[in-house]
């Protein structure tokens, strides 16, 4: 089952169970029951819980996962028109297109602010450079149109 289904579900429930204890914390005030105040806190607790779930299981949206990819993860976003990602030590040469692609692929729009709606997402290694140095290396780039979630890999 997927999560969006689980949260929405749970959101059913968690609705139900706040509208009857809507109903026994009414029947608190109106009886002058000694637990009254803290059903108040259940209650508002539990219908808080039902709109999170609501609200999750709508915006979830699961991650991209394309074949030959790994696990790269995001060093650098500095949310307009940048983003990095470290590749692993031992990437393959084969691996390295799919991944970019992968990453860019799962980049959320929200917030970027960039001229032409474009974000360029680099794929980068660290190479030794001598003396206990090293350098940065880009292996491949990805470009993302924002507006439509296009993906073209760039020589």
């Amino acid at each position: 089952m997927a999560a969006d289904s689980i949260l929405l579900v749970a959101a059913k429930w968690l609705g139900l169970a706040s509208g009857l204890l809507i109903l026994a914390t009414v029947a608190g005030f109106t009886l002058r029951w000694g637990i009254r105040f803290r059903l108040v806190g259940i209650t508002s607790f539990t219908a808080l819980l039902a709109i999170s779930c609501l609200a999750f299981s709508i915006s979830y949206t699961p991650r991209v996962t394309i074949s030959g990819a790994v696990v790269a993860p995001v060093v650098f976003d500095g949310g307009s028109d940048l983003v990095i990602a470290a590749a692993p030590a031992d990437l393959p040469p084969e691996t390295i297109g799919p991944t970019v692609i992968q990453v860019a692929s799962n980049l959320h729009g929200g917030g970027k602010k960039t001229s032409d709606g474009k974000v360029r997402v680099r794929l980068r290694a660290i190479e030794p450079a001598g003396d206990g140095t090293a350098r940065p290396v880009v292996l491949a780039e990805a470009v993302r149109n924002l507006a439509n979630g296009e993906v073209t890999l760039t020589p």
